[in-house]
C-alpha cells in the first residue's frame, strides 16, 4: 500500500486516509438520495438508478484512486440529473433516449480526455460563460426544488406563485431547510447529510415518513444497457450531448482544480497526473449511462476530506468502499427519497454554492456580462441548460465582432456560435 499510494512522501498515513475518506462520504452521500428521486420523476425506474449512482460513484473514485492517486471523489454531478429530466419532460421523449446522449457524451469525453483538444476547450471558452453555465445551473436546480417541494406553483397567470404555506409538506421543507442552513453556518461536516437525518426524523414523528420493518435487503439487480442510441440521431438531440459534456467538463476540470490548490498538488499551474484525474470522470459517466444514470463529476465535497487529512488515492478507495456498502439499504433509501421535503433542501443550497461564480463575472463590462446574463436567464425560465448554452455562444462572439473586439475570441467559439444558430432554426429546442 506504500508504494501504491506513497503516504510518506504525501506525509499521511493509513489512519488519516480513512477518516478523510468518511469525511468526504458523508458530506456527498446525499447523492444516493437525491439522483434516484430527481431521475424517478423522469420515468426511470429507482432501483435502476440507485444501483447506477452506486456503480458511477464506485467507478470514477476507484479509477481515481488507482491511476490519479488522488483524494477526489466521483459520483453523478448535480445539475445535469435536473436536466436529464428536464429533457425526458420537454422533448417529449423516453429517459432510454437521453441515456444514450449520455453514453455519446461520455465516449466523446474519453476521447478528449486522451487528447490535448478538453484543455483547449476549456482554455477557449471565457471564464464569464463558464461561471454564467455553473450559475445558470444552480439557479434551475434550486427552481427543481422549489417546485418538487410545492413551494412555487404555477397561478392563474400562468406565472410562478407561491405554494400553500400551511401544507404539511411544505412547512416540513422550510424546516428542513433551515435546519440545514443552521448546521452549514456552524460549519458541521457532512451538513447536507445531517440535515436530511434531520428532517427525516422530524417527518418520521409527525407521521409523514413510515418505516418497514425492512431497513437492509440484499441490493436490487443493476439492469445493463438500457438505452437507445439511435434515437439520439433521430430526434436530433446534438445539442443535449454536447450539454452533458460542456458542463460535465467545466465542472470536473475546475473542482478537480480546486481540490488540487487546496491539498497543495499543483506544480507551477499545472496538476500533475491530470489526464489520468480527467479520465476518471469520464469513465464514470460511461459506465454510469451504461446502468442508467446521469454524467458524473468531481465532488466539489472532497475538500472536506482534504481538508480532514486525506492526500492520496486511499481516501478515494474508503469513499469507494463505503458508497459500494450502501447498496444493501435500498428500503430505507427509497422511503427517504419519496418525501420531497427531505431532498428538495439540499436542491435548494446546493444551486446556491453554484451561484459563487457570479463574482468573478466583469459586470461592467458589457459584452461580458450580457452573455453571461443570458445565460443565466435563460437556464431556469426554459427549463434547459442546452438553450442557456446555445444562447451563450451565440451572443458572445457576436458582440465582441460588432464590437471589433472580434480577434479577442476563439476560433471554437465562432464554430459553435454557427452551429448553434443552425441547432435553433432547423431543430429547435424545447
Amino acid at each position: 500500500m506504500e508504494r501504491l499510494f506513497k503516504f510518506k512522501e504525501n506525509n499521511t498515513n493509513i489512519r488519516t486516509e480513512f477518516v478523510a475518506g468518511v469525511t468526504t462520504f458523508l458530506t456527498m452521500v446525499y447523492i444516493i438520495v437525491v439522483n434516484p428521486a430527481i431521475l424517478s420523476s423522469a420515468g426511470v425506474p429507482f432501483d435502476q438508478v440507485f444501483m447506477a449512482t452506486v456503480i458511477s460513484a464506485v467507478v470514477g473514485t476507484l479509477y481515481m484512486a488507482f491511476f490519479a492517486n488522488y483524494p477526489i471523489a466521483i459520483a453523478p454531478g448535480m445539475g445535469m440529473n435536473a436536466y436529464f429530466a428536464s429533457v425526458v419532460a420537454t422533448q417529449g421523449i423516453s429517459y432510454q433516449v437521453v441515456f444514450g446522449a449520455v453514453f455519446l457524451a461520455g465516449i466523446l469525453f474519453i476521447l478528449l480526455s486522451l487528447t490535448q483538444l478538453r484543455e483547449t476547450l476549456i482554455y477557449a471558452i471565457p471564464a464569464s460563460l463558464k461561471y454564467g453555465i455553473t450559475s445558470g445551473i444552480g439557479l434551475f436546480i434550486a427552481f427543481v426544488g422549489l417546485r418538487n417541494a410545492g413551494l412555487v406553483v404555477p397561478n392563474d397567470a400562468n406565472i410562478v406563485g407561491l405554494g400553500d404555506l400551511g401544507d404539511p409538506m411544505i412547512l416540513l421543507t422550510i424546516t428542513g431547510l433551515f435546519i440545514t442552513l443552521i448546521l452549514l453556518v456552524l460549519k458541521l461536516k457532512g451538513a447536507l447529510f445531517l440535515g436530511m437525518l434531520a428532517t427525516g426524523l422530524i417527518a418520521f414523528f409527525t407521521g409523514q415518513l413510515e418505516f418497514t420493518n425492512e431497513v437492509v435487503s440484499m441490493p436490487p439487480m443493476p439492469v445493463f444497457f438500457d438505452m437507445n442510441i439511435g434515437g439520439v440521431f433521430t430526434n436530433g438531440l446534438y445539442t443535449v450531448v454536447f450539454a452533458f459534456l460542456l458542463v460535465t467538463i467545466f465542472d470536473t476540470t475546475g473542482t478537480m482544480i480546486g481540490v488540487a490548490e487546496q491539498a497543495g498538488f499543483m506544480k507551477n499551474g499545472n496538476m500533475p497526473r491530470a489526464k489520468q484525474a480527467l479520465l476518471a470522470d469520464a469513465t464514470a459517466t460511461t459506465v454510469g449511462s451504461m446502468f442508467g444514470t446521469s454524467p458524473a463529476s468531481a465532488y466539489v465535497e472532497s475538500t472536506s476530506g482534504v481538508a480532514a487529512g486525506g492526500r492520496t488515492g486511499m481516501t478515494s478507495v474508503v469513499v469507494a468502499a463505503l458508497f459500494a456498502l450502501s447498496v444493501f439499504f435500498t428500503p430505507i433509501i427509497q422511503i427517504v427519497a419519496n418525501i420531497p421535503a427531505i431532498t428538495s433542501p439540499v436542491l435548494i443550497i446546493v444551486g446556491c454554492f453554484m451561484m459563487e461564480g457570479l463574482s468573478k463575472i466583469d459586470w461592467k463590462t458589457f459584452d461580458e456580462a450580457f452573455p453571461a446574463f443570458a445565460v443565466i436567464l435563460t437556464m431556469p425560465f426554459t427549463s434547459s441548460i442546452a438553450t442557456g448554452i446555445a444562447i451563450g455562444f451565440i451572443t458572445y462572439p457576436l458582440l465582441k465582432l460588432v464590437g471589433g473586439k472580434g480577434r479577442e475570441v476563439h476560433w471554437i467559439l465562432y464554430l459553435f456560435g454557427v452551429i448553434f444558430v443552425l441547432q435553433m432554426i432547423f431543430f429547435p429546442m424545447h
